[in-house]
């Protein structure tokens, strides 16, 4: 069933994604969608939870408010969300330019070689990937971090990851930008990147409609195939280099 409440007190994304997370840790819940602009939120839960449990969830931020609104005894994906009422490439535009836009200053870069190198190449579009995805997630460390553990098998358990990651992936970036032992580097990268598609692999296959960290707290992409896509390169690209390396 799905229940949907007033939500006073949030002003920006960041207060979105808190108040997501901290609604999604209250036991029964199967996902959390949050209407920033109206103020509300549809809650999907496994069975009646009092409103008084998701006050509770609340307590440690007294300007956050939430309060019955409505009830809609319905699945969680006929609710909905602000994305799906959009078109694919409005939705997803802000990661598509950024792809578009790392894919093609790295070609740029082949254009002064002899012939195409496609190993340096996926070593500079790595660096590009890993050097913007982070800068968007510093801009906001903390809503990342709580944007994350709603999905990532391992800032579920333990918080402090989400801060980490965002450092991981600058650290990555930095690495394929000067060349840093590329064995070392492209088997971290394979490793990471793993472990953050079997939590986006499980929200997508659940059909949880819950926002895509990738790029931190500053735009509201759905998770989706997209994220899948995103990680499965990363993964293929190191591989892909591994064997290149090591063959």
């Amino acid at each position: 069933m799905t229940h949907i409440y007033k939500v006073t007190g949030m002003t920006c994304s960041g207060c979105q994604a808190k108040v997501q997370y901290l609604l999604s840790q209250v036991k029964g819940v199967s996902s959390v969608v949050i209407d920033l602009e109206k103020g509300e939120t549809a809650i999907t839960m496994d069975k009646h939870i009092a409103t008084s449990e998701f006050q509770q969830a609340l307590k440690e931020y007294p300007k956050y408010q939430l309060s019955e609104k409505e009830s809609l005894h319905k699945q969680s994906n006929t609710i909905p969300l602000e994305e799906e009422t959009k078109g694919w490439v409005e939705t997803y535009k802000p990661i598509l330019v950024i792809f578009a836009y790392i894919t093609g200053v790295t070609l740029l870069f082949q254009f002064t070689n002899v012939s195409f190198n496609w190993i340096q190449w996926m070593n500079q579009f790595m660096a590009g990937f890993f050097l913007v995805f982070s800068f968007f997630k510093l801009l906001n460390l903390k809503g990342f971090a709580e944007s994350y553990a709603m999905y990532d098998i391992v800032a579920k358990r333990w918080k402090g990851y989400g801060y980490l990651y965002a450092f991981i992936e600058l650290g990555l970036g930095a690495c394929y930008l000067t060349g840093v032992d590329a064995v070392m580097v492209n088997t971290i990268t394979c490793v990471v990147m793993s472990i953050s598609i079997i939590g986006v692999l499980k929200s997508v296959f659940n059909k949880q409609k819950i926002k895509c960290a990738c790029l931190g707290d500053v735009f509201n992409l759905p998770m989706s195939t997209i994220t899948i896509i995103e990680d499965a390169l990363m993964i293929l690209m190191s591989v892909v280099m591994l064997i290149e390396l090591t063959g």
